[in-house]
């Protein structure tokens, strides 16, 4: 017998997510956290009066209590939905491209048709037409694709899935064009590109249109008590089923017999047993650092080559000495932007050239109790990737970062003047700083690039190391919710595969004791 039949590395919101669903279903489940609280970017850190999201800005895929999607489905399931209190926002987003347009998109499929259509009403037809294909496309990924990707079916594929066959492989940006001439309306229904971090010529349309509608149908939210109120309910339905967990103690080499998996050591020196491992760790670091082999195997190794890291991000976390109104603040989420072309925004992106796109969050816009009593909690990002970091003399690191810092809040304030004049609490997280806490190659925050090659239907779950499951936003889409639902499939997974390993080693069992049998009785 094992000392346990799954272990999990890494308690980021896959590893969580996967742990409880292990430990619930009926695996022996032990949770391996190098850092000294769970959540990953699901977690929150204090600063004077103020307590700061690391890295939620909108939870999607909860709904509403009368009208429930996926994630509160699964978040029930793994024990902890009577655990959160939902904050509803009433907003998508605002976006800003200063002198040009501000417009703020309400939380409602038929309120953001009559905003845009109010806004380009040569265009209203068109508007209408493209949420309707959301909404059809967004009802196939959830309700027809699951099955038909069981049962590796083409001919099931076209006749139930036939607008994903037509729309769903196409880029982001040819589904625009063909539907839409305005460049400024093509901006503004496509903002969402930064919770991907690739423009809509690489992103797969099936993924920006399951986001859009998904987010105006069934609502962003926040969770009170930030990420975090996340991350600790999850953890106590964990131990509370029984799992074991080790903080402050990662893993530091999972152990191999015939490709298979049979055991972790711990950073503290510890060896467990186990017949299955979920890792939380880019594959990166899992195949080169962890497994006990010289090279990683073949399946992996190429797998990886044909992948680029993604997006890390450079963020400001703010604490204002005045309210949300004081500085202009309509919206939770305010997307301000200078050029209403992605691909330049995404090649600024790769230097140190000052953002053209910022995002701000005010996280006491539609909760008070977020920040302080007649103050304001925000955070303020741009997108970037850690390679130019990783370029900076230490000398000049602390000088860089604020100089970059000066730039994100000279191009906020042009929406919202007044940020710098009230900053009662600064603290900036780059790229490096993403790296360090999250212990992710160059920092990447959505794991790999999130293109249209990289959907599930072209890429294969890794299964060269019998009992080793990857979790995350690297072996599927970045984000909190595609995050939590692959931990949740992947719990599942395992506990699958140690069933069937129990069945068999009593099958084995029960063969050996009438062989005996027999022996004896001859």
């Amino acid at each position: 017998m094992t000392d346990f039949d799954v272990i999990v590395i890494g308690a980021g919101n896959a590893g969580l997510t996967a742990a409880v669903a292990a430990q619930r279903g009926g695996a022996r489940t032990l949770l391996l956290e190098r850092h000294n609280i769970p959540g990953g970017c699901a977690t929150s850190f204090v600063r004077g009066d103020y307590e700061f999201e690391v890295a939620l800005h909108q939870l999607s895929g909860m709904g509403t209590d009368d009208k429930p999607f996926i994630l509160r489905q699964i978040f029930q399931k793994l024990g902890i939905m009577d655990r959160l209190e939902v904050v509803q926002e009433h907003s998508l987003y605002r976006i800003v491209m200063p002198g040009e347009f501000d417009v703020t998109l309400p939380a409602s499929v038929k309120g953001l048709i009559e905003v845009l259509s109010d806004q380009f009403p040569a265009e209203a037809d068109n508007i209408a037409r493209y949420m309707k294909l959301c909404e059809t496309l967004c009802l196939e990924a959830f309700m027809m694709m699951p099955r038909v990707m069981k049962a590796n079916d083409e001919s099931m594929l076209k006749a139930s899935c036939p607008n994903y066959v037509k729309y769903g492989l196409k880029s982001t940006k040819e589904v625009l064009d063909e539907f839409f001439e305005s460049e400024q309306l093509k901006a503004i229904i496509a903002a969402y590109w930064c919770y991907i971090g690739m423009p809509t010529k690489d992103i797969p349309f099936m993924d920006m249109a399951v986001m859009i509608y998904s987010y105006a149908a069934y609502k962003p939210c926040h969770i009170k008590g930030g990420s975090q109120a996340i991350s600790s309910a999850l953890l106590e339905s964990f131990m509370e089923a029984g799992g074991e967990v080790r903080f402050n103690c990662g893993a530091k080499k999972i152990l191999t017999e015939n490709d298979a998996v049979t055991a972790v050591v711990a950073e503290n020196g510890e060896t467990f047993s186990c017949s299955s491992v979920i890792s939380n760790s880019s594959p990166i670091h899992t195949f080169n650092e962890l497994l006990d082999t010289d090279h990683p195997p073949i399946q992996a190794a190429q797998d990886m080559k044909s992948r680029r890291l993604g997006t890390s991000a450079f963020v400001l976390y703010i604490g204002l000495d005045c309210s949300p109104q004081d500085i202009g603040v309509n919206a939770a989420s305010t997307f301000i932007i200078d050029s209403c072309d992605e691909e330049v925004a995404h090649k600024n992106m790769q230097s140190m050239t000052p953002p053209m796109h910022t995002m701000l969050t005010c996280y006491n816009f539609e909760d008070p109790s977020f920040a302080p009593e007649g103050k304001t909690t925000l955070s303020l990002l741009c997108l970037q990737y850690g390679e130019p970091w990783e370029s900076i003399p230490p000398e000049d690191y602390a000088k860089t970062k604020y100089e970059f810092a000066d730039h994100l809040i000279e191009h906020a304030e042009r929406v919202f003047p007044g940020i710098r004049d009230n900053i009662e609490e600064l603290e900036v997280g780059t790229p490096l700083t993403m790296m360090r806490y999250l212990n992710t190659p160059g920092g990447a925050i959505y794991g790999f690039q999130q293109n249209t090659q990289d959907g599930p239907i072209f890429r294969e779950r890794m299964n060269a190391i019998d009992g080793l499951l990857l979790a995350g936003c690297w072996n599927g889409m970045g984000g909190f919710q595609p995050t939590y639902m692959i931990g949740e499939s992947t719990g599942r997974a395992a506990v699958k595969k140690v069933k069937k390993k129990h069945a068999e080693a009593q099958q084995n069992q029960a063969s050996e004791q009438v062989l005996n049998t027999e022996a004896e009785g001859a």
